[in-house]
């Protein structure tokens, strides 16, 4: 039986009663403007995918705080920098908690990572840990050589290419590099390109992770009629979530197994050698366990490496449809670098060539300007009752930021729809949620905490392509007809991947 149906079942049968439910429960409250919604359904009826778009459309005419009703979830859409500011600073606190989103409770193992843990001691703690840890400035520089090293295959997989003008299927290179380092800092394990590919049984890691984020992604009806899980039993999507998780459990497990077995063994930590050694202290305010430790690695491949993969690509893509724009950008990187007289941009370049590290930075905040890699941010939920701007907000409110429409509002944004990474040449407008106008990591006691982990990888991978390669669309292929459609989930991809055909520039460099 659809969705859809059974949507139509619930409707019929329960319309009349929820009529008087509804007039009972009626409160002198003033909730912020939205559609007019049907009984039991709410608004379900009126939005679609890619969601945020379809968010967008219904804020530019009911306003940036909306008020939805999705099925039995009150539901708050922010979709401006000025009521960003009220939910993630001025009441930081009573929005600091997460919803329990039913695909999420295995992969997060029973919300006991990072992203998706209840607001409290616990949270504090691991979040604590992450930071102090596993994504802090030390820790990232710790591993350098291993985005030079998976940076140099890319370079060298490209050149190889080059020599005979194939077009490179460019979506799959950036997954690839970026899959590759998050493999490496986590596990000392190589990723595609190493002497041992990392299974779970006779499947690839890859695909499970790629499996899970398709299930999370997948909208279910459990998540807006939290009483109504038993459907997922009769449609399957219980046990393709408990499959995934089996699979997920397993392949950890023979992870942290290996690692205990060498430990003291290896000269570098990488991050699971990190976690099993913060679970021996006997000093931390909490003991990790088993499952602990594979929520927060669920996240390192969840959130690191689609975002940062998504970003990229989205970066090359809007580079080349705007030739002037990518000229310009491998101008100043190239002249920059030349006069280092290295041939491969490496992370040494970049704090000490400032002007090099400007440029890629404001690429990179245009690009996730107009494309954060989850543009509805990771759902908060309201603790208590409050108020903003004048309207109440009820207790349980799962409020949903439009980091996408906020980077499109011309109130704070010249000619939104236009990449123009000049536009940030003379600001300090960072992403580092300070500014918020500009959100693609969230802000708050929520915040993304692996920005200095995204931030090197993205900059590291975007100046080497830049740098390296002169790149044109395919024999036939104009600039114009490029497909920009995003696919619907969590992390925004470009739907079609991106071929490119990849050349030695002519100039020295």
């Amino acid at each position: 039986m659809s969705f859809s149906i059974l949507l139509a079942i619930l409707f019929g049968i329960c319309f009349p009663l929820s009529i008087i439910l509804m007039k009972k429960k009626a409160e002198a409250k003033r909730l912020p403007p939205g559609p007019r919604k049907l009984p039991i359904i709410g608004n379900i009826h009126q939005i679609s995918q890619p969601l945020h778009q379809s968010l967008r459309r219904l804020s530019n005419k009911h306003g940036p705080l909306m008020h939805l009703q999705l099925g039995s979830v009150p539901t708050l859409v922010v979709s401006s920098a000025a009521m960003a500011k009220e939910v993630l600073k001025t009441h930081d606190l009573i929005f600091a908690n997460r919803p329990s989103l039913y695909a999420s409770r295995k992969s997060s193992y029973n919300y006991t990572d990072v992203v998706l843990a209840p607001y409290g001691s616990y949270w504090r703690e691991v979040r604590k840990i992450a930071v102090i840890e596993l994504l802090s400035a030390k820790r990232v520089e710790s591993f350098k050589s291993i985005r030079e090293e998976e940076v140099a295959h890319m370079i060298k997989t490209v050149s190889n290419s080059s020599l005979e003008s194939n077009p490179i299927n460019v979506t799959k290179l950036i997954f690839m590099v970026v899959n590759n380092v998050v493999i490496r800092v986590t596990f000392s394990k190589k990723g595609n390109h190493g002497e041992e590919k990392r299974k779970s049984g006779t499947r690839e890691f890859g695909d499970i992770i790629n499996e899970s984020l398709d299930l999370i992604s997948v909208g279910n009806i459990a998540e807006l009629f939290p009483w109504m899980g038993w459907y997922n039993k009769l449609n399957g999507v219980e046990a393709g979530l408990e499959k995934n998780f089996r699979d997920l459990d397993s392949f950890y497990d023979m992870v942290i197994q290996e690692h205990r077995e060498r430990s003291g063994g290896s000269e570098h930590e990488d991050l699971v050698d990190v976690l099993l050694r913060v679970q021996d202290d006997p000093n931390q305010e909490i003991r990790l366990t088993n499952a602990n430790i594979k929520g927060v690695l669920n996240d390192m491949f969840l959130a690191g490496t689609d975002t940062s993969s998504v970003t990229l690509i989205w970066a090359m893509t809007e580079l080349i449809r705007r030739p002037s724009a990518m000229r310009k950008a491998q101008e100043e990187v190239r002249g920059v670098v030349k006069e280092s007289g290295s041939l491969q941009v490496n992370e040494s370049h970049l704090p000490e060539l400032a002007y090099l590290k400007m440029v890629i930075k404001m690429v990179i905040k245009e690009v996730l300007r107009l494309h954060p890699p989850v543009p509805l941010l990771v759902p908060h939920e309201a603790t208590e009752r409050c108020s903003i701007a004048g309207y109440d907000i009820p207790a349980k409110t799962r409020v949903l930021v439009n980091a996408m429409s906020i980077g499109m509002d011309s109130e704070y944004w010249e000619n939104p729809e236009e990449f123009k990474p000049e536009r940030f040449l003379n600001t300090d407008i960072d992403f580092r949620g300070q500014h918020f106008e500009l959100l693609p990591f969230g802000a708050g006691r929520r915040g993304c905490p692996g920005i200095n982990f995204a931030g090197v990888i993205l900059e590291l991978v975007l100046a080497n392509l830049l740098h390296t390669f002169d790149w044109n669309l395919p024999d036939g292929a104009r600039a114009e007809d490029i497909d920009m459609e995003e696919s619907s989930g969590i992390a925004i991809h470009k739907k079609t991947p991106l071929y490119l055909v990849a050349s030695t520039p002519s100039t020295a460099i």
